[in-house]
Formats: structure tokens, C-alpha cells, sequence
């Protein structure tokens, strides 16, 4: 039997281990959601849906602080985020009962021509059928929420394969739907002991729809193994770019963009790593940047104090800083940071106009690490802010209505934010990775909507 040690990425401390399943396991699973969604969710009432998700919300409402240690301690995410974590999936819960409610089909014309005479047509929402969801790391409690579900609300069996680093979280989730009344066979936990068994899965032909979040290499490499007719969304992550502008408050700017940047030390997939500063401001506002960036304290994700916590393995420690010291190496100047503080946290790093040629300018970093470029043109500025193939969230600074409506149309991004930072988020809004960033939209609603078909019926009097 093959054991997984789940690690605190603070101490790397061995946590708890679990078993993973071989391929009849996973076999076995499948099969019973199978067969389960072939009952349409007829077998689980819009009544029972709501008072399971009803019950879920109360017990997670009543547990907060002990979930968000949990996520804490296996994701390394700080105790203060995480309890803010734990109470927007709750908010989720309530979000997806709120839909349930509210949701209906549509009556389609008919008697409009001789065709059509004599007939009254309309449609109604059905679940597709067995959902697989596959998570990251870095929100273990809330990215399970808006994955699973919404699976659960629409009537979909729901296999979910968290990340290896984090499926405590995962696994206390399901727990608790059970004991608020969830039937066993519509929500399935799978860990497979190795990659073939796990594509194998996605690949599977009884798999109606697919929930990827995480890297876009595995994302898109997934999407090319489903089986025809499997449905998809995938959500990965950019590279937010945010504008200061001459009219921006430097002050509120700062302080936001630090949040934006270096909350759960940049592993989050629209955190700020790109930060355009018009020259005429740009030392004023580095000023109050490294000033207010000082009060930010790294530690220990368990300490009410910390700001910045571990990143997630000691590997991805190294890896940001060969992409921070190539960056040095090549021209960029050292603002603060570029250091291992240990084995398992880098230190908040600020590059000054590192070349566009540098990896950190390129690819997500995914770590404390932000970029920031000054620009005389904004128009030109934008320009080579869109010259990724990522496209996610972006923002500006600025008090000058018409600089903002310019930004809007321009640059490359599916949201915009003013006066504040690019990883701004609530979950009932569409959230959505656009060219190399992910594939359709997130967010509770809109998850709901891609697990589900309109279905017609035509009547002939």
C-alpha cells in the first residue's frame, strides 16, 4: 500500500500520511458515479441539496478557526488569510443555495411561423454528469469549495483529486458533507499512487466534465488527453500587471500592492508581479513601498503576526531565487530581498526594470518577488505589459477617469480593478484566464452553469 506524507511546508514536519488507490480503486469509483449519473439527479432532490449544503454551511461557519489551521499548517498559507479563507468558502456554500433557488430555463418561441404552430417548447437545466475536479495548493479549503460544490448543488457525482501538498483540507470537506447528509456515492476522494492512474482518470470516457486548477502546462496537457465530448474548464495562472499612474494615491497604492504582491508570498495565481510606475513618481512611490513592505513580517504561517509564510516546497525556494539572481545578473537592480531566509522561505523581493528577456519578466514567478518598471507613455507601457501569453486580472492606480477607461480598452486582461490590486476576488463574479491563463470562467455561478445542459422539451398540442 503506497503512503503519502503530507509535509508542513513551514518545518517540513511529516503532518499525517494517507493512502493513495491503484487503478482498480479508481475503477471502482468511477464505475458507481457512472451509474449514479445516469439517475439525471433525480435520486437527490433540490430539497435535499439545499438542506445538505444548508447543514455544511453551518457546521464549516462553526469551525473556523480550526479549519484555517488545518489549511494553514499543510498549505503554509498565514493563519489571518486563511481564517478569510475558510469564512469566503463558507460565503460559497451560501452563494450556491442562493443559485439553486433563483436558477430556471427558458421558454422558446414557437407559433412564430407555420413551422412552428401548434406547440409550446421549453427548457430546463440538467446536471452533465460525472464532474472531476483537480485542485492546487494554494487555497486548499476555498478552490475545493468552488469545485465540489457546485457539482453537488447542480446534482453531479463529483470525483475531486486535490493536490498532493494539500488534501487535508480536502478530505475534512468531504467529511463534513457527509455528516450533513451527502450521499456517499456523489462525492468521491481519490489520490492515485502514481501519474499513469491519474491520467488515466481525466482520460476516461465516463468523465462528462473536467475542473482543473493549476499549472497551465498540466492544464492544457490534461485538456488534450480528455475523451470526446468531455467538457473542460481550466484555470491557471498570470502575470497581473498594475499600472501608478501620475494621479494615483501613493500612499493607498503602496500599502495595497504590497497585500496584492506578497499575501501568501505570491502563490497566488493573480498576485501582483508587474508594477508600472509612471517616472515622474516612481522614487516617491518605492519610497513608500520598501517603507511599508518593511512591516510585513515572514514566518511562521501559525503565528498571528505573520504576513508572509513558506512557499510551498523547498525546490520552488530555489527556484525563485535562480530566476531573482538571473534577473541581477543581468541588469536588474536589487531593491530589497533576493535571499533564502531558510530553507523554506525567500525573502520579499523587489526587482527594479529587470530585462524582458529574463525569465521573471516571462513566466509567473509564483513567490515574494515583484517587478516594477517606470514608464513615461503610458500607451507604450501597456504595450509591453501585453507581450506575455498570459492574461489574466489587472489593475491601475489612478484618479483621472479617462486614464482608466484607456487602460480598460488596452490592455490584455478579463478583469480590470481601479484603486486596487489585481488579486481582488469574490466569488460570486466570473473569473477567467485568457490565452495561455485558462479556458472558460470560474466563480460558484458560472461553475454551475458549465455542469449543467438545457435541456428541451418541444410539446405538439
Amino acid at each position: 500500500m503506497h503512503m503519502l506524507e503530507i509535509k508542513a511546508p513551514w518545518d517540513q514536519k511529516i503532518i499525517q500520511k494517507i493512502k493513495c488507490q491503484k487503478a482498480n480503486d479508481i475503477e471502482q469509483i468511477l464505475d458507481v458515479a457512472s451509474k449514479n449519473s445516469l439517475k439525471k439527479g433525480a435520486d437527490f432532490s433540490l430539497i435535499n441539496r439545499i438542506d445538505v449544503l444548508e447543514s455544511f454551511y453551518k457546521i464549516v461557519s462553526s469551525n473556523i478557526t480550526k479549519l484555517a489551521k488545518l489549511a494553514s499548517s499543510e498549505g503554509g498559507k498565514p493563519l489571518k488569510d486563511s481564517i478569510i479563507e475558510i469564512q469566503r468558502g463558507a460565503e460559497g456554500v451560501k452563494s450556491a443555495i442562493e443559485i439553486i433557488k433563483s436558477e430556471s430555463g427558458n421558454v422558446i418561441p414557437m407559433n412564430i411561423n407555420k413551422a412552428s404552430e401548434n406547440r409550446i417548447a421549453f427548457t430546463q437545466k440538467e446536471p452533465i454528469g460525472v464532474a472531476l475536479a483537480i485542485s492546487a495548493f494554494n487555497h486548499p479549503f476555498n478552490l475545493i469549495i468552488h469545485q465540489i460544490i457546485p457539482a453537488i448543488a447542480v446534482g453531479c457525482p463529483v470525483i475531486v483529486k486535490p493536490s498532493e501538498d494539500t488534501p487535508l483540507s480536502c478530505l475534512k470537506i468531504i467529511e463534513m458533507l457527509y455528516q450533513s447528509g451527502l450521499p456517499k456515492e456523489k462525492c468521491f476522494f481519490v489520490m492515485p499512487e502514481n501519474l499513469d492512474i491519474a491520467t488515466k482518470l481525466v482520460s476516461d470516457d465516463r468523465v462528462d466534465f473536467l475542473s482543473f486548477i493549476g499549472s497551465s502546462k498540466v492544464g492544457w496537457m490534461l485538456r488534450s488527453k480528455l475523451s470526446p465530448g468531455t467538457r473542460c474548464a481550466l484555470e491557471h495562472g498570470g502575470m497581473a500587471p498594475t499600472f501608478v499612474t501620475q494621479s494615483a494615491d501613493l500612499d493607498l497604492s503602496s500599502k495595497l500592492l504590497i497585500k496584492g504582491g506578497f499575501y501568501h508570498a505570491g502563490q497566488v495565481c493573480v498576485s501582483v508581479q508587474r508594477i508600472f510606475i509612471h517616472k515622474s513618481i516612481f522614487n516617491d512611490f518605492l519610497d513608500l513601498f520598501t517603507k511599508n513592505l518593511r512591516q510585513f513580517k515572514v514566518g511562521n504561517p501559525l503565528d498571528n503576526k505573520t504576513d508572509v509564510g513558506p512557499l510551498i516546497r523547498p525546490g520552488e525556494v530555489d527556484r525563485v531565487h535562480s530566476w531573482v539572481d538571473e534577473a541581477v545578473k543581468n541588469g536588474a537592480e536589487l531593491l530589497s530581498g533576493g535571499k533564502k531566509i531558510s530553507e523554506t522561505t525567500y525573502d520579499k523581493t523587489i526587482l527594479i526594470n529587470p530585462k524582458e528577456s529574463d525569465t521573471i519578466s516571462q513566466k509567473e514567478v509564483f513567490g515574494p518577488v515583484v517587478c516594477v518598471y517606470s514608464y513615461e507613455d503610458i500607451d507604450v507601457a501597456i504595450e509591453k505589459a501585453n507581450l506575455t501569453n498570459v492574461s489574466f486580472q489587472a489593475s491601475i492606480f489612478s484618479n483621472e477617469i479617462k486614464e482608466v477607461l484607456n487602460f480598460y480598452q488596452k490592455i490584455n486582461a478579463s478583469a480590470i480593478f481601479h484603486n486596487d490590486h489585481t488579486a481582488f476576488r469574490v466569488d460570486w463574479m466570473p473569473f477567467a484566464g485568457l490565452k495561455h491563463s485558462g479556458y472558460g470562467v470560474g466563480g460558484i455561478k458560472y461553475t454551475m452553469e458549465d455542469m449543467q445542459v438545457d435541456k428541451m422539451l418541444v410539446l405538439r398540442k
